[in-house]
C-alpha cells in the first residue's frame, strides 16, 4: 500500500473508505518500546527503500520510533536479522553476510547484463 510519502510499503495500512480515517504502521506496532507512530514519519522512513532493494524471504525487520536531536525530532530506526541463520544483518539493503543469501532478485535486477 502507498504511504503518505508516496512510497510502496507492506507495513503501512490506511483505510479511508466511507469516511474512515485509519492509518497505522504494522512494523512499529509490533515494537513494545517504540514511541507512537505518526503519518509524517513515512517521509524519512528507510523501510520502503530496504524492501525495494532486498526481496529476501529470510530478512526480518524490526523497527521503532526514537527521539533524536535532543528530543525535538522523531525518526524510525530499523534493524534487520536473518531467519535462516538467526544472526543480525548490519545492512538490511544488502542482506545477510553470514549465510550468503544476499537477496532474491527484484524487478530492478532483471536488466540484461553484458556477457
Amino acid at each position: 500500500m502507498k504511504t503518505p510519502a508516496g512510497k510502496e510499503c507492506k507495513f503501512y495500512f490506511g483505510d479511508f473508505h466511507r469516511g474512515r480515517n485509519v492509518q497505522s504502521c504494522r512494523l512499529i506496532e509490533r515494537s513494545k518500546d517504540s514511541l507512537p507512530w505518526q503519518p509524517g514519519l513515512c517521509q524519512t522512513c528507510p523501510v520502503p527503500d530496504i524492501l525495494r532493494a532486498n526481496g529476501s524471504d529470510t530478512l526480518v525487520l524490526d523497527g521503532k520510533v526514537v527521539k533524536k536531536f535532543f528530543g525535538f525530532k522523531q525518526e524510525v530506526v530499523v534493524e534487520g536479522w536473518c531467519s535462516e541463520c538467526f544472526s543480525a544483518v548490519p545492512d538490511p539493503k544488502r542482506g545477510c553476510p553470514n549465510c550468503g543469501i544476499s537477496h532474491h532478485p527484484s524487478i530492478f535486477d532483471l536488466e540484461e547484463r553484458p556477457d
